[in-house]
């Protein structure tokens, strides 16, 4: 975030698109909107740890994509007072790199580090002694000379975050003294975020068509300001010299872009008709919906289905993955003769 300090490894220029998604992200917990129970823990936390002038303790935040893990982070950074330094797990290939960004740090520093389930295990092992010791180990030299040195590191605050919480491995997981889970957002609470964000970006938008465009968001704030410059873009040169955003011209501007009325875009669509038309509803395996979908896999399980599932349009089981009335409902076709045994929803 512009407001504070990046470490070198993710200061390269940012496209224009994820520039403005930054101006759309609360600075603060007061500018935050929705996740009350995370914001008010979470103002608890700073508060006690500035009274005792200590660090925040370390921090995870996980659920879907889109949800404010990031945003979050920025936010711990911004009320303790203190840099963001930003990383993510892919780009921290060796246990050198973790090393060097970590002999870097100053005391009270906030350390980013987004996609940490996807650490590998060599530089894992690394960030445990610096995350519960605030030392870091390291090996000089090789073969029969080789020899281990110990530094202190000054005391920071690790934010992490992931959309895979389950690959997280326990010796990592126990290590951040908080977790909190982000759940999706209600359709008000978008609508909140969406005038907060009209106004940054100075769009008039109708009541009327704020809502459309939060009911359509998937519960997801992320989703809400892309459809939301989307929008934008469709009012600039439709609406003629007003430009001002009503409802009827957000309905066309989300049909354009083959959002639904409830949210789902094209590949939730071609999920839930492949499943539902090519497998009976199944049960079907996720690699199998996968090449019938000509997507890949980590995509739908990741993006697609959390919501479907969180929608009550689809259901896990052992067997496989099995569509719900719901969904056969939304696509228009008539209730299948065979009942999802409820033995398998119960499963979940």
């Amino acid at each position: 975030m512009s407001e504070h300090t990046r470490d070198p490894i993710s200061a390269q220029r940012l496209p224009e698109e994820v520039k403005l998604e930054e101006r759309l992200r609360p600075a603060s917990l007061e500018e935050m909107v929705g996740q009350d129970r995370i914001r008010e823990n979470l103002s608890v936390f700073v508060r006690a740890a500035q009274e005792r002038d200590e660090s925040l303790d370390h921090v995870l935040f996980h659920g879907p994509p889109g949800l404010g893990k990031t945003s979050l982070a920025g936010v711990v950074a911004q009320e303790m007072g203190a840099p963001l330094r930003t990383t993510s797990g892919p780009t921290i290939e060796r246990a050198g790199d973790l090393a060097a960004l970590l002999s870097n740090l100053e005391h009270g520093d906030v350390l980013f580090i987004d996609e940490i389930h996807r650490l590998p295990p060599s530089v894992e092992e690394i960030l445990y002694p610096a995350m519960e010791d605030f030392q870091l180990d390291l090996m000089i030299g090789q073969g029969p000379g080789a020899h281990s040195i110990r530094l202190d590191l000054p005391r920071f605050t690790l934010v992490g975050a992931t959309t895979r919480a389950g690959l997280l491995t326990s010796p990592l997981r126990d290590r951040f003294g908080w977790t909190a889970r982000l759940e999706y957002y209600p359709a008000e609470d978008l609508e909140r975020i969406l005038a907060r964000s009209a106004r940054v970006l100075g769009i008039s938008v109708d009541a009327g068509a704020m809502g459309e465009i939060a009911r359509r968001s998937r519960g997801t704030p992320r989703i809400a300001n892309r459809l939301l410059r989307r929008v934008r873009d469709f009012a600039e040169v439709d609406a003629g010299a007003d430009k001002r955003v009503s409802c009827e011209l957000a309905r066309h501007a989300l049909e354009r872009l083959d959002v639904d009325d409830a949210g789902f875009d094209r590949l939730d669509r071609m999920f839930l008709q492949a499943l539902v038309e090519r497998f009976d509803g199944g049960p079907v395996g996720l690699e199998t919906l996968a090449a019938a979908v000509g997507e890949d896999k980590g995509t739908l399980e990741d993006v697609v289905e959390p919501f479907l599932i969180h929608k009550g349009f689809l259901a896990r089981t052992p067997r496989g993955r099995v569509s719900t009335r719901l969904a056969r409902a939304h696509l228009g076709l008539p209730d299948a003769d065979r009942v999802t045994p409820r033995s398998q929803l119960d499963m979940l």
